[in-house]
């Protein structure tokens, strides 16, 4: 089983942690540590009742309230948790979109990386926020083989099904035909068994993969393709292999080198933090050597890595 770091509140009083947070803002001043302890204490069901009761108790907009009150990232991690999953992946799409400049890389992270349901709720939250179609917007903004690995992802149809052996050794067949083994790639063959088959299809494939050619499927990948699209593939099949490792690289990546990528950071963490940040924090262990919260203590300062420790519970 998955192992999240935030869990419900058996304790939960949507009354009494919406008194707790407007007697951290009222006045002069802002308690900020009580905000984090209040925040970090409830998961994401328990905070949409605290919009909801706040406004009833007092008359004023929780979220607006929040801004007004804290800056930065502090402020953007802490408005992120008060968000639904869906509503929050849908604005970061839309500042990937719309930003200057597509960000792809936001795009491949939570496009690769969101089940059936998840893509489907992204979808409706994306047109809620911005009146338009996610997959017309990101036909728009992409091309190629990347708009249609994209387009494919964006349909939230992922197969659920248990593997099926011969079709893992036909289609890993397949695979290598329309890349390795042929002069040029036949990119449809691959766009349509990553995008459409199970994770647990497509491990069984890669296994199969791996027999025929003696390497691992990641290399084929990299050799096959380039730029967006090949981020884009290499997320899926990162995701197929080890959901775990995937996110912890993300995190590597967002504190490793000059500069943070505080977006990503927060993106994962809070994104992660109800379904399987535990899990995430013993593979960035295992993989780095220091636990995620010495990284993040390096990395990050004041309230804001004060919020971020909170999630990820140490």
């Amino acid at each position: 089983m998955p192992t999240p770091t935030i869990v419900p509140n058996p304790h939960f009083n949507a009354e009494q942690e919406s008194q707790v947070l407007r007697n951290a803002m009222k006045g002069l001043g802002t308690d900020e540590k009580t905000i984090i302890t209040c925040v970090s204490g409830m998961n994401n069901a328990q905070r949409q009742e605290v919009i909801i009761k706040y406004k009833s108790m007092f008359g004023r907009d929780l979220v607006k309230d929040i801004k007004s009150e804290l800056s930065g990232d502090f402020e953007n991690s802490v408005v992120a948790l008060f968000m639904t999953p869906a509503e929050f992946d849908a604005k970061c799409l839309k500042s990937a979109i719309f930003g200057l400049g597509t960000k792809d890389k936001v795009l491949c992270e939570i496009m690769a990386s969101r089940n059936n349901e998840e893509i489907r709720a992204i979808k409706d939250a994306y047109k809620k926020l911005t009146k338009n179609e996610l997959e017309k917007d990101i036909k728009g903004d992409t091309s190629g083989d990347y708009e249609r690995l994209l387009v494919s992802l964006c349909q939230g149809h992922r197969e659920e099904t248990p593997a099926d052996p011969a079709l893992a050794a036909a289609e890993a067949q397949k695979l290598y035909e329309a890349g390795e083994k042929s002069v040029g790639t036949d990119e449809s063959t691959f766009n349509h068994i990553i995008a459409t088959r199970s994770y647990s299809q497509l491990q069984a494939t890669f296994r199969e993969y791996k027999k025929i050619t003696g390497h691992d499927f990641l290399m084929a990948i990299g050799k096959e393709f380039s730029g967006n699209v090949k981020d884009g593939l290499s997320s899926i099949v990162m995701m197929a292999y080890d959901p775990h490792m995937y996110f912890a690289q993300l995190l590597h990546k967002s504190m490793a080198g000059a500069g943070t990528d505080e977006d990503r950071l927060i993106r994962v963490v809070v994104s992660r933090s109800e379904i399987d940040l535990g899990d995430i924090k013993d593979s960035f262990k295992s993989a780095y050597g220091k636990p995620l919260s010495n990284w993040i203590k390096d990395d990050c300062g004041g309230d804001f890595r004060r919020m971020l420790l909170a999630i990820v519970g140490c």
